[in-house]
């Protein structure tokens, strides 16, 4: 699982950044739930994929603003 940089980011739309987040969303209940059944071991990609969405909630919600910090 790799991070997802924000410079790459911020040349998209809201749209495929919402569409992106869906996809990091349902990677990360996937992972979580092989790792119950002990499918995976790596446990550092669970934190990867929550600081990928939490990176883009936030350029999503600076586009919704209009700020472009």
């Amino acid at each position: 699982m790799k991070s997802l940089k924000p410079n790459d980011l911020r040349e998209k739309s809201v749209p495929e950044l919402e569409q992106l987040l869906a996809e990091e969303r349902a990677g990360l209940y996937k992972a979580r739930r092989d790792l119950v059944f002990r499918q995976i071991t790596d446990v550092a990609s669970l934190k990867v994929r929550r600081h990928n969405i939490a990176r883009l909630l936030t350029l999503i919600q600076e586009k919704k603003r209009g700020g472009d910090a």
